[in-house]
């Protein structure tokens, strides 16, 4: 097997195993996602698997969660559930900001303004996705304010999770490099 291959298979064992801890009980809105696409935008030197595996990931650990752990025996074979489209552009939006603020350099200041900003978006993508999607608020502006207001106390355990996930999956991986010399990463520079 290539170094390549092995780099590549390992990135995406952690992201999986990242992506499935979702299994586990846990807050709300407490979960790998932002970090999974940081990961990934990091640490893929082929973007195209930036993008792709974690989304991936993030899909597989869905249809557990949907068809096992909340299923019932009404229901039909989840694909993807109602309004995932919402959820799956701010994945892609946390992926494309990590490619651009990583750009072969990962820096604690990087990491911090990265996390930040995968909260701020999936903050304003999932709340917007919930007022466009659903009846619970009025279609106009005072109702997209409600919304992102009603919000506001789900945001608390993103940032957290965000910073705890990506810590450690950044730090996993920079350990792991430092053992093993065959998954340091050429493309990337860590400062």
């Amino acid at each position: 097997m290539k170094k390549l291959d092995l780099q590549t298979g390992i990135l995406t064992i952690i992201i999986l195993i990242a992506a499935f801890t979702r299994i586990m009980p846990h807050p709300p809105n407490f979960s790998p996602m932002a970090a999974i696409g940081l990961f990934g935008a990091a640490h893929f030197a082929k973007k195209w698997q930036a993008f792709f595996i974690p989304i991936f990931g993030i899909w597989l650990s869905d249809l557990i969660i949907n068809n096992y752990i909340y299923s019932n025996s009404t229901t039909n074979f989840v694909w993807f559930y109602n309004g995932f489209y919402w959820q799956y552009i701010s994945y892609a939006l946390i992926i494309f900001s990590g490619v651009l603020i990583f750009n072969k350099n990962i820096s604690l200041s990087r990491t911090f303004g990265a996390i930040v900003s995968s909260s701020g978006i999936f903050f304003l993508i999932s709340n917007f996705g919930v007022w466009a999607g659903s009846g619970m608020y009025t279609k106009n502006f005072t109702g997209l304010i409600t919304c992102y207001t009603a919000g506001i106390p789900f945001i608390h355990n993103t940032i957290i999770s965000d910073f705890l996930f990506t810590t450690v999956l950044f730090g996993s991986y920079y350990l792991l490099q430092s053992e093993y010399s065959f998954l340091k990463i050429k493309h990337l520079k860590y400062s």
